[in-house]
């Protein structure tokens, strides 16, 4: 069994996140390090969709992956096993989110000097996470179809800050009362620059179209 490297973050004692997180995006800048927030509620197909999303990527990138959880290393475990690629657990001490200054500690923990994409999967949770700026170069969430489509208009924070909002488990769609067409119209009214992608992790639908939208958002802010 692979041995999961696991970091015990503290709580951030600045007051001012955003600051730390224009400082940390800064950082990366210069690293040409590109940093990817994964947000979503548990259950929604994240790590899942993380493996498949490395696994196209993986030789194009040198890539890393942190995963934040209250406890466990289960989806570390997952990551390394299933895509061979680096990654560390990040353990929140009971937080329901990272901020910038946890973040950063993560960072710190972790020998990224050869990489150029990190992605940190973040705390399963669709309120807190989206409070807090990680000092990611850009945002990233999931809802999946047995959620629900009013999901954006009941928790409007975490799609008003993704740059990328994912649909997935469009495998399920006959089976829920799920209006795809009503739920990017609830997307777009919380965020009209939102780009939208539907996936099903599980059976590999969308996941190319998914990768062309991430190399893009890659590329993008390597030419800025």
């Amino acid at each position: 069994m692979d041995e999961v490297r696991i970091i015990e973050l503290k709580q951030s004692v600045f007051e001012n996140n955003d600051k730390q997180a224009d400082m940390l995006r800064d950082e990366l800048k210069k690293k040409k390090v590109f940093l990817l927030n994964l947000m979503s509620a548990p259950g929604s197909g994240k790590t899942t969709t993380l493996v498949s999303l490395l696994n196209k990527l993986k030789d194009d990138y040198k890539i890393g992956v942190m995963e934040a959880d209250i406890d466990s290393d289960v989806d570390t475990l997952k990551i390394l096993k299933e895509t061979g690629c680096k990654a560390i657990q990040l353990h929140t001490g009971g937080m329901c989110h990272l901020d910038a200054s946890m973040t950063k500690q993560g960072l710190d923990n972790f020998d990224y000097s050869d990489l150029d994409l990190i992605i940190l999967e973040n705390v399963g949770n669709l309120v807190c996470p989206a409070e807090f700026d990680t000092g990611a170069s850009k945002n990233c969430m999931i809802l999946s179809v047995p959620e629900g489509d009013d999901k954006p208009l009941k928790y409007p924070l975490m799609f008003e800050v993704s740059d990328l909002v994912i649909i997935n488990k469009i495998d399920v769609l006959p089976y829920f009362n799920f209006n795809i067409e009503k739920c990017k119209a609830n997307i777009l009214k919380r965020n009209p620059k939102a780009k939208i992608v539907e996936i099903s992790a599980l059976k590999g639908e969308g996941i190319d179209a998914l990768v062309t939208i991430l190399k893009d958002e890659i590329n993008n802010w390597r030419n800025k």
